[in-house]
C-alpha cells in the first residue's frame, strides 16, 4: 500500500496577523485563489451552506478561499461593545465607526489585487448576475455584514464603500445575503461547476430566464416529456429551448424582456 501523493503547496503563502488565535492556527492564504472576506458579528455562521456541494468542494480544493473577521474582537471596553444609540434619537442601535474602522483595516491589510469593499444594505444597488460575473473576474470581495440599524454613515463615506442589496426586503443582518452573493459568484469561477455549459444556459446568463427542464421517467403522473426533447434533433431542441426562454421571460419578467429586446 502506498501513500497518496501530497497536493502541491506552491500556491500557498502565509500572512502574519497580530490576533493570537490566528497565530496559533495555521491558516495559509492560497495565492491566486478568489478570496471572500466577511466582516461579521457571527463568524461561526460561515461557511454555512457554502461548505456544501460544489462550493464546498471548490473551497476544499483551493479554487476559492474564505476569511472571516469578528467584529466583536474589535469591540470597545470590557464588554467589547460594537454599537451605540443613534445620534438624534430613535429605535435600535448603530455599529460604531471606530469598531468598524479597526475591523475593515484588518481585512483590507490581507486583501490583494482588485477586491471591492461592499456593505450589504437594503438601500444599495440590487445584486444581479451581471454583478456576480464582475466579482468573479476580480481577485475577491470584502463584505461587511450589517446588524441592528446599520453602520455609521461616516464609515461608508470614509472608505468609499459600495452598498449592495440582495433584494427589496430587509433581513436582520447581512450574513444570509453574503452567503447568497458568494454562492452566485463562486459558481462562476473556472473549475467550480462540473459542466461549464451549465452557467451558459441557466437563467440570467443571456438576459433570459431558463427554459423548462425534464428528466426520466419519460411519463410521470400522466405527463410526458415534450416530443422535441426526445427527438435527438439538436437544432430543433435548441430552437424550442430558446422559444420557451423567451416566452417565460416575457410572461414572468417584463422588465427583463424589455431589456433583452433593447439589446437585440
Amino acid at each position: 500500500m502506498t501513500d497518496k501523493p501530497h497536493r502541491a503547496i506552491g500556491r500557498k503563502s502565509i500572512s502574519a496577523t497580530l490576533k493570537p488565535r490566528e497565530l496559533m492556527t495555521d491558516t495559509p492564504t492560497l495565492a491566486g485563489a478568489w478570496m471572500a472576506q466577511i466582516i461579521t458579528l457571527f463568524p461561526q455562521s460561515f461557511p454555512g451552506v457554502l461548505g456544501e456541494s460544489l462550493t464546498g468542494r471548490a473551497l476544499q480544493d483551493g479554487l476559492w478561499q474564505l476569511q472571516t473577521y469578528d467584529l466583536r474582537a474589535h469591540g470597545i471596553g470590557k464588554h467589547r461593545n460594537v454599537d451605540d444609540t443613534p445620534a438624534g434619537g430613535g429605535a435600535g442601535m448603530v455599529l460604531r465607526p471606530d469598531v468598524l474602522e479597526s475591523a475593515i483595516l484588518e481585512a483590507r491589510n490581507s486583501a490583494r489585487g482588485i477586491m471591492p469593499l461592499v456593505y450589504l444594505s437594503p438601500r444599495g444597488r440590487r445584486f444581479d448576475q451581471s454583478m456576480a460575473r464582475n466579482w468573479a473576474r476580480m481577485d475577491g470581495v470584502t463584505l461587511l455584514c450589517g446588524r441592528f440599524e446599520g453602520v455609521d454613515e461616516r464609515v461608508i463615506q470614509h472608505f468609499g464603500i459600495t452598498e449592495v442589496s440582495l433584494g427589496d426586503f430587509v433581513l436582520t443582518g447581512g450574513e444570509i445575503a453574503a452567503q447568497a452573493m458568494i454562492d452566485a459568484t463562486v459558481r462562476l469561477l473556472p473549475g467550480v461547476l462540473g459542466n461549464a455549459e451549465s452557467a451558459v444556459e441557466e437563467s440570467h446568463a443571456n438576459g433570459l430566464l431558463e427554459h423548462p427542464q425534464y428528466t426520466k421517467p419519460a411519463l410521470w403522473q400522466g405527463q410526458s416529456i415534450p416530443d422535441v426533447l426526445m427527438s435527438g434533433n439538436h437544432a430543433k431542441i435548441a430552437a424550442w429551448r430558446r422559444a420557451m426562454s423567451e416566452r417565460i421571460t416575457q410572461d414572468r419578467r417584463p422588465d427583463l424582456w424589455a431589456a433583452y429586446q433593447d439589446k437585440s
